[in-house]
């Protein structure tokens, strides 16, 4: 039985322009990858540059072709040894991560089992927040985001991105979170994300001004390269520091893991559903709880399975896209998520003619 890979890359606009306290952009390209066997299809995908497909189709797929669909680790191995010399954090490993995720899908796919049930659930539904309000926009478009999310979704925690223009703005970060806390009230939770923009005392001292908003979540407050300044934030601020989306492999989690409050892990860069429940179990032997970053509906299966998950990221952008391009994409009603137990594997189906006016590759 032969697996086969397949890779498409499509580069969707924003709604508006978009950016946080070190990147701005105006398009998000997705790639999307199907494996495919006798008779089941399984659809994965990250949030990557285009080039990502090529690694799919040029090295992943002769990696797997004559595997056994159901040995999803032996396919793992595989393509992680077919990616050693091209490097394994960045493109290749969002590479991985989506084929992984297709083949977890496919495996469920073909035993006509919901991928929650395949892969053992820890909890009936997911907690998300909402994610968003990013640095370019005003006060209202902030505001509105927000009592969206708070009032009309109920999600009861909601994040902000500050830290703007490489923390050269301070004064601008603290007006937004305070414009922030007046929208949702004392009955929701503030996140803000500073994306390692400020320096370690620089983050100390905005939170310290911040004091009587009441932040619970302070996320890459420094680079998260820089793990010493990570855990000198966290041991000075009540909010609980955050970090570890670019995570690659278990290395990666194993050292910040002492640094931080919540381990952030990211199902469509850290290696796939496999890496994502190793990543949890390093963490959870840290005794931390973990957060899925970004891509809620590509996390959803397997951060229900994860016992020590906190929360999953119900980013604007990645919400909005997976509304358009995927069949069966789930509302975030109430601040959770619930898996579909009515259908194979992640219940989604990708809508290729709907895409395919923003294929790139």
């Amino acid at each position: 039985m032969t697996i086969a890979l397949d890779a498409r890359a499509y580069r969707i606009p924003t709604d508006g322009p978009e950016a946080d306290g070190t990147l701005a952009w105006t398009s998000t390209t997705i790639v999307v990858v199907h494996a495919t066997t006798e008779g089941a299809r399984g659809l994965g995908w990250t949030y990557a540059p285009a080039a990502t497909a090529g690694v799919v189709s040029g090295l992943l797929a002769p990696a797997v072709a004559g595997l056994d669909p159901d040995d999803v680790p032996a396919a793992w191995t595989a393509m992680a040894a077919r990616v050693r010399n091209a490097g394994r954090p960045g493109i290749a490993g969002m590479a991985v991560s989506a084929a992984d995720c297709a083949l977890w899908d496919l495996k469920a796919r073909r035993h006509g089992l919901p991928l929650t049930r395949l892969l053992g659930a820890a909890r009936a539904t997911v907690p998300v927040y909402g994610s968003g309000g990013f640095t370019t926009y005003d006060e209202e478009r902030q505001h509105r985001q927000l009592a969206h999310w708070t009032e009309e979704v109920g999600i009861p925690r909601v994040k902000i991105k500050i830290g703007e223009s490489w923390g050269r703005r301070p004064d601008r970060d603290l007006r937004r979170m305070a414009a922030a806390r007046r929208t949702i009230g004392d009955h929701a939770e503030l996140f803000v994300d500073a994306n390692g923009a400020y320096t370690r005392k620089q983050a100390v001292r905005v939170m310290r001004r911040a004091a009587d908003l009441d932040v619970h979540w302070l996320e890459e407050p420094v680079s998260s390269d820089d793990l010493t300044g990570l855990g000198v934030v966290r041991d000075a601020v009540d909010a609980d520091v955050a970090a570890g989306e670019y995570g690659y492999d278990l290395a990666y989690f194993e050292r910040m893991a002492p640094y931080v409050d919540c381990q952030q892990i990211d199902v469509t860069r850290c290696g796939g559903i496999s890496e994502f429940l190793r990543a949890a179990a390093v963490a959870a032997a840290h005794g931390l709880q973990v957060s899925g970053h970004c891509a809620p509906h590509q996390h959803l299966d397997v951060a229900a399975a994860v016992p020590n998950l906190r929360h999953l990221e119900w980013f604007h952008d990645h919400a909005r896209i997976e509304a358009m391009l995927f069949d069966g994409a789930r509302p975030a009603e109430g601040g959770e998520l619930r898996p579909d137990h009515r259908a194979p594997g992640n219940g989604l189906t990708f809508k290729e003619p709907d895409a395919d006016h923003w294929r790139v590759a």
